[in-house]
């Protein structure tokens, strides 16, 4: 393998390589450890190594894929298409070979460790008020004295029994009408939208006789990396269902900014991205809906947050003029929506709620997370930070609340870290490093017992170790810092500097062994500190920019939000700089607060016009404009700061006071001095 050689990108790992002309896709993967099903040895009889090629311009990833960069379409996989079929633009893993440059994403259910989806529903009480709900009344029959029609009969005695409204039905419902009055005697079960600022109130559905059962809502996390879902029964508001699964726009970029130049270069790429997000929507929906044993005609109503390039891919609105300045949104206000206009396979007359963006960047999850944490009702300053691909933050007390967005970057999924992979059984979530002899203990997804503890290898003996998801990378880089493995400008030292022979000459600079295993080693490289040091650095000049705004040089409360909010360690968040200084008790999670106020805006219309109001009140500070950003940036690429102080956290740790590139008559030294200029 050479340079020379086509370059073949996988997804949503970010693993990449090259290959010569006429490698099987299975085989690449397999040498890149990347998580790519197959039982039948490449024979194309299993089919799990179910692969997606991708074509055009992908200028995040550097390369232009040309038809022809795979192999034709052969007769094993025409084969298995005509007996058990494909879907539309599948290949065969084991039978597709490079042909050229290619980006190829791999599918959640091509994967033998599915991704921990840990958007899950936290616990909340909310008032219960869902937009439909189901009414039981006896309707008049038939008379030939006095005529008038069925649906007639059905309006007059909902409005008699329960003072509805006048009603309106879709031409679905009239077609089940009669015979479903005859089958129930006259007595039947409506479910009913009572309305809102676009749809008058209208019979959604009805059962013959007096229905025992329920009709669910969808509280829908649609985010750049994860699309998360809850299913919730709109009489209790129970969460009976949650699942969640990549978003298939991963393959097109792994952070906004990518997904934007794709659509602005390749013709039809905003269509593209558009039918993926909704294809994969549908495929959460038919998981929610087995997992919690209903038909998906049950589900009448559905809340969607996103950020604003997802709402706009969503909604199929080219967000070309969300990546440039000024950042217009082409609408800013909530939606109201049917389910079908957006090809959302639910009941046929399903409503569906978008929640209102902020501004041009920040979006609906940010007022979702606004709507769960309520910044403008705390007595305290509270900064609210929804950690993802683009960070969204919050803060604000009663007085004002102030938000701006962050480009962050996937690292802090794991994705461009060199044993980076997604949160999965066999990764690592949890670490320590003894400051003394550095050595590393660790835990994995899926065991509790840590690595240097009796009976480790049995636990993880199914899945093994397989790289360093998220929250594990954060721990890793703080525990290197603390343990001065790693300096405050983000070198790794060498074996002489910091008495390991962990660390280790790797090309120019230095990386740290943090799993010694000879098919698979698992290290952290000084690209990884830098990866992570850009990542941190971003959300910290957010947060930074925003107590300038405010007038603030401290915080009374953090709250971390998001996909692995819960998941990271306060302290650590700390050492490595992501947030400001405060006190660890004051550093809380919130869980999927986004996720949290979907579902108060699907069980209470009330607060769907309450968010609605506290949106306008919201100042958003546009980052890319403000001065102040890249010297909070600058700062911030140190760890944990350049010249902010922390007095509260070195009063809880010692950090090593070392700089690794002395510049002095150490060659080592010398090697990578010349590299950072």
């Amino acid at each position: 393998m050479s340079d020379k050689d086509p370059l073949v990108i996988f997804t949503p790992s970010g693993k990449r390589g090259h290959f010569p002309v006429g490698t099987p896709v299975l085989t690449a993967a397999r040498q890149l450890g990347v998580d790519l099903d197959s039982v039948c040895g490449g024979r194309g009889i299993c089919s799990k190594c179910q692969i997606t090629p991708s074509y055009g311009e992908f200028p995040k990833h550097g390369v232009t894929v040309k038809n022809g960069a795979l192999s034709d379409w052969n007769s094993v996989e025409q084969r298995y298409d005509d007996k058990r079929g494909l879907a539309k633009g599948r290949r065969l893993g084991c039978q597709a070979q490079v042909q050229g440059d290619i980006v190829i994403d791999v599918p959640e259910s091509s994967q033998v460790h599915r991704q921990v989806v840990r958007k899950r529903a936290e616990a909340r009480d909310i008032t219960l008020n869902p937009s439909t709900k189901l009414f039981y009344v006896e309707v008049e029959q038939p008379d030939m004295h006095e005529p008038s029609g069925d649906l007639e009969r059905l309006i007059k005695a909902l409005r008699h029994d329960w003072d509805l409204p006048e009603l309106e039905a879709d031409l679905g419902l009239l077609k089940t009408l009669q015979p479903t009055l005859r089958k129930g005697e006259w007595k039947v079960t409506c479910a009913v939208h009572l309305g809102d600022a676009m749809f008058g109130p209208r019979i959604m559905h009805i059962w013959p006789g007096f229905y025992e059962g329920t009709v669910y809502g969808l509280a829908v996390d649609l985010g750049s990396t994860t699309i998360a879902g809850h299913l919730c029964d709109l009489a209790t508001g129970e969460v009976v269902a949650s699942s969640g699964i990549m978003n298939p726009q991963i393959r097109f970029g792994e952070d906004l900014m990518s997904r934007v130049s794709y659509s602005m270069m390749n013709p039809g790429g905003a269509e593209e991205m558009t039918q993926a997000v909704r294809e994969g929507m549908n495929a959460l929906f038919v998981n929610i809906a087995s997992e919690a044993g209903i038909d998906s005609n049950l589900i009448v109503d559905a809340v969607f947050v996103c950020n604003p390039v997802m709402h706009h891919l969503f909604l199929g609105i080219d967000p070309f003029e969300l990546g440039q300045a000024p950042f217009a949104l082409a609408t800013s206000e909530s939606l109201s929506l049917r389910g079908m206009e957006l090809g959302l396979n639910l009941h046929p007359a399903a409503r569906v709620y978008l929640l209102p963006c902020i501004a041009g960047h920040v979006g609906a999850d940010a007022a979702a997370v606004a709507l769960s944490e309520a910044p403008d009702k705390s007595e305290d300053l509270v900064l609210v930070v929804d950690v993802g691909t683009n960070a969204e933050i919050l803060l604000g007390n009663k007085n004002k609340v102030l938000a701006c967005s962050s480009p962050t970057g996937p690292a802090f999924e794991g994705a461009q870290i060199s044993s980076g992979q997604r949160a999965a059984p066999g990764a690592i979530e949890r670490v320590e490093i003894d400051p003394v002899t550095k050595e590393p203990r660790f835990r994995v997804i899926g065991s509790d017992v840590w690595s240097d503890e009796d009976g480790f290898d049995e636990v993880i003996a199914s899945t093994g170790i397989t790289g360093i998801c998220g929250s594990g990378i954060i721990e890793m880089v703080a525990e290197m810092r603390l343990a001065g493995i790693v300096d405050g400008p983000g070198l790794i030292g060498s074996p002489e500097q910091t008495g390991t022979s962990r660390c280790f000459m790797d090309g120019r600079t230095y990386s740290y062994m943090v799993y010694d295993d000879p098919e698979r080693p698992i290290t952290v490289t000084n690209r990884d500190i830098r990866e992570i040091q850009m990542a941190k650095a971003a959300l910290y000049s957010g947060a930074r920019l925003l107590m300038d705004k405010f007038g603030v040089d401290k915080v009374d409360r953090v709250v971390l939000a998001g996909a692995f909010g819960a998941h990271i360690s306060p302290k650590h968040a700390m050492v490595l700089g992501m947030i400001p200084d405060a006190p660890l008790d004051k550093v809380t999670s919130a869980g999927n607060a986004a996720g949290t106020g979907a579902r108060i805006a699907l069980l209470n219309t009330d607060a769907r016009r309450e968010i609605e109001e506290t949106v306008h009140s919201i100042h958003k500070i546009e980052t890319a404009i403000e001065p102040r950003f890249q010297e909070h940036f600058v700062n911030a690429s140190n760890i944990p700061n350049a010249v902010e102080p922390f007095p509260i956290l070195n009063s809880i740790v010692t950090i090593p006071q070392i700089t690794f590139n002395t510049g002095g008559g150490d060659k080592d030294g010398g090697r990578r001095r010349r590299r950072r200029s």
